[in-house]
């Protein structure tokens, strides 16, 4: 979970203007490197947050989508 806020910190400076990119070639490329998951997760927290959705709606739309990944992974095998 820090691994992803920090990556999270990264993402969003990546939103910053041409001139400061320079700068972060080494923010960029740690995320580039991430396992997909974390760059997921750092995308899906980067949502929840510009949307200012409540945490316990996150959670909740959270827990709809594990359960039916969970379902269609059952399915698949």
């Amino acid at each position: 979970c820090n691994d992803a806020s920090t990556l999270k910190s990264k993402l969003k400076s990546k939103l910053v203007t041409k001139s400061e990119t320079s700068n972060m070639s080494s923010n960029s490329s740690e995320l580039d490197q991430a396992p997909d998951e974390i760059k997921l997760a750092v995308d899906l927290i980067y949502l929840i947050e510009s949307n200012e959705i409540a945490p316990e709606v996150a959670l909740a739309a959270i827990n709809i989508v594990k359960s039916d990944l969970e379902n269609k992974l059952e399915k698949k095998s």
